[in-house]
């Protein structure tokens, strides 16, 4: 074999090494990380054992340990993520269908669009202190507030602006944290649809919102899909910015005056106030725990954690479901 030959047979050998190296460095890195994931959850499970059970989900909090609960967090916790979700879904795709599909390249799009770059990496704090100083205190007008009353007939409620401490400042709040993500998300998904898609929808005589509506959003859907999960994920929870708002750390009823189930059946005007009323959420409950005097508070913070992965399980699921439902559809 020539000197070159050798040489050559030396690097190929050097490369695969290399190669293996790196391939055992992603499996020890990856290995090392669910057993970490695998002794945090054991430690936490082992805590929550014994104090997770339907009265943890039903009762309010107390003072007493085996007697707190966690029904106003969670109640408050699925008004926050279900208002922000319809607030940041609808504007984050829309957005997202304008910048990409409707808006011409200029200095004003390139503008929008490093600022919506800049805004998802803001940290949430600011959002928050943004959150009470609009939401909330609405630029000062606090000391004086309008109080506005509405009726649709089986029941009545009210509510005043600036909105205060209640649970509709606190899914504004989070909807401005994850707009960003969202149009982020959208906007990548829209771009991975191929350009032949729209060509031939438009050569068929179908208009430009009938190419976005029929063909260009459900092939993105998988794509917007994940960042919505990415988004709420995040919004769900967040403590800073809640806990600037000024939301209570624990309450001993859900938004609404809502002590039961029984009490929402029984007067469905408590529903349409829970979102004007005062709310706190598991991330805050779980905090309020944790700074509990009492040792027995940390085995109810660990089985609030335990609810919030499962809530955060179950809502990821779900989403993943519709996302892999609609990537099946896909054909080109």
């Amino acid at each position: 074999m020539s000197l070159h030959g050798k040489i050559y047979e030396r690097r190929l050998v050097w490369r695969h090494r290399i190669g293996l190296i790196f391939e055992w460095v992603c499996r020890i890195a990856t290995f090392l990380s669910l057993g970490i994931l695998a002794v945090l959850l054991f430690s936490i499970g082992r805590q929550a054992f014994g104090w997770l059970g339907w009265g943890f989900l039903t009762r309010s909090n107390s003072y007493e340990a085996d007697q707190a609960g966690i029904m106003a967090g969670l109640i408050g916790s699925l008004w926050l993520v279900g208002l922000t979700a319809i607030m940041s879904v609808p504007m984050g795709v829309g957005a997202a269908v304008y910048l990409e599909e409707y808006a011409k390249p200029s200095r004003l799009t390139k503008f929008i669009q490093l600022n919506i770059s800049n805004l998802a990496g803001v940290p949430s704090i600011v959002y928050g202190i943004l959150g009470f100083t609009v939401f909330v205190r609405m630029f000062g007008l606090r000391d004086r507030p309008e109080r506005f009353t509405c009726s649709l007939g089986f029941a009545q409620f009210s509510f005043e602006l600036p909105l205060g401490r209640v649970v509709l400042s606190g899914a504004c709040t989070l909807t401005l944290l994850s707009l960003p993500v969202v149009i982020i998300a959208a906007q990548e998904a829209l771009r991975s649809v191929p350009p032949s898609l729209r060509h031939a929808s438009l050569a068929l005589g179908a208009t430009k919102w009938q190419t976005v509506r029929y063909q260009v959003l459900p092939a993105a859907l998988p794509g917007i899909m994940t960042g919505v999960i990415l988004s709420l994920s995040r919004a769900i929870g967040e403590t800073a910015p809640l806990a600037v708002l000024g939301a209570a750390a624990q309450l001993s009823f859900a938004p609404g005056r809502i002590r039961s189930i029984g009490d929402a059946v029984q007067h469905p005007s408590k529903i349409l106030q829970a979102p004007f009323d005062q709310f706190t959420a598991i991330p805050l409950q779980i905090y309020g725990w944790i700074n509990e005097p009492k040792a027995a508070f940390e085995h109810v913070a660990a089985a609030g954690i335990i609810v919030l992965l499962i809530v955060l399980l179950l809502m990821n699921g779900t989403a993943i479901f519709i996302r892999q439902r609609f990537q099946k559809k896909i054909r080109w």
